[in-house]
């Protein structure tokens, strides 16, 4: 297969690099500057499976058909990704990978749904600068329809299996909504401008991310929302977290937080941040509040996080610890 992986941050390049060790055909696509990085010194990962240099073909747009397209921008560039290489995207199969539960609908826009694969990445990756990311920790990559059975999905598995471990599901939409779970806790470390193992070392920062998972619980239930447990996530735990005392939870959040990587892990809402881009905040808090409004209730401490975010995107400056507990004080 010729493989195109769209999108030179921290999964995309992680992706790529492990699919061209593996010997697959894989053209990455970047903005000038990673072109320019990637070419000069080729693509550089570290971390959970060791040091690599990969020599990999880099270019700022599709230049040619290709059998797989892995969409590895943020939800909030996905539209201009897809239409900057919509020529050559036409007749391949195309494998979202964004946070959230937008990107499906926003690829329908321009592709049929026949084509579109949706998928979760359980897996972690810091972007250091152009060609270098960090592999904090691995995890599966899982894969399903959103739109109805696809009979492609096994031999897609096949490839994609050649970077990390894959998983078919049969409610992709079920587990993305309980990954935004996941991924909630990001915007605190964000916020505050530090690695997720400094953030949540703090126990009443850990308690604020437990309040973000019953605020959230709340209105997914209102809402009538399935959750569906991920491989490496069982919905089990985000229940059992969410009935504890809270101060219980957070030390417990705490203890599996500063564990996740030996190397500093810093969120992709941050990643965005120090890159001077907006973060896809939107489309993970930012969907709690989404769903809340249209059920009539209110989400007042993701909806305070989302606008803290915002301001500190505008700003590029951090709030401290003392300032984001008395911002959300009297919220949970």
């Amino acid at each position: 297969m010729k493989i195109a992986i769209i999108g030179a941050g921290a999964i995309g390049n992680l992706v790529a690099g492990y699919l061209k060790i593996k010997g697959e055909d894989v053209t990455l696509i970047g903005n000038i500057d990673s072109s320019r990085g990637i070419k000069e010194n080729g693509l550089v990962i570290s971390g959970a499976r060791g040091d690599f240099k990969i020599n990999i073909d880099i270019s700022s747009r599709l230049e040619q058909d290709c059998d797989l397209a892995v969409l590895a921008v943020k939800t909030q560039d996905l539209e201009k990704a897809i239409q900057g290489n919509l020529k050559f995207l036409k007749s391949a199969i195309v494998v979202t990978t964004q946070n959230g539960v937008a990107c499906d609908a926003i690829a329908s826009r321009f592709l049929a749904q026949e084509q579109i694969i949706s998928s979760i990445v359980m897996f972690g990756a810091t972007y250091l600068d152009a060609g270098h990311v960090v592999h904090n920790f691995d995890g599966n990559w899982i894969i399903g329809s959103a739109f109805g059975a696809n009979n492609r999905l096994v031999a897609i598995s096949h490839v994609l299996k050649e970077a990390f471990p894959v998983v078919i599901s049969d409610d992709i939409k079920g587990m993305k909504y309980l990954k935004i779970f996941v991924n909630a806790n990001n915007c605190l470390a964000a916020i505050l401008g530090l690695s997720m193992q400094e953030a949540f070392s703090d126990p009443q920062v850990s308690r604020i991310s437990i309040a973000i998972w019953k605020e959230g619980l709340a209105v997914v239930r209102k809402a009538g929302i399935k959750l569906v447990s991920l491989p490496d996530f069982p919905l089990e735990r985000l229940e059992k977290l969410t009935s504890m005392p809270q101060d219980e939870a957070a030390k417990i959040f705490s203890g599996i937080m500063k564990n996740l990587s030996k190397e500093p892990l810093y969120g992709s809402i941050l990643q965005s941040i120090k890159r001077g881009r907006t973060s896809e905040i939107d489309y993970i808090n930012g969907e709690f509040v989404r769903i809340a409004r249209e059920n009539k209730i209110s989400a007042p401490l993701n909806e305070k996080l989302v606008s803290l975010v915002h301001a500190v995107e505008k700003t590029g400056k951090f709030f401290s610890q003392t300032e984001l507990i008395n911002a959300t004080k009297g919220l949970f």
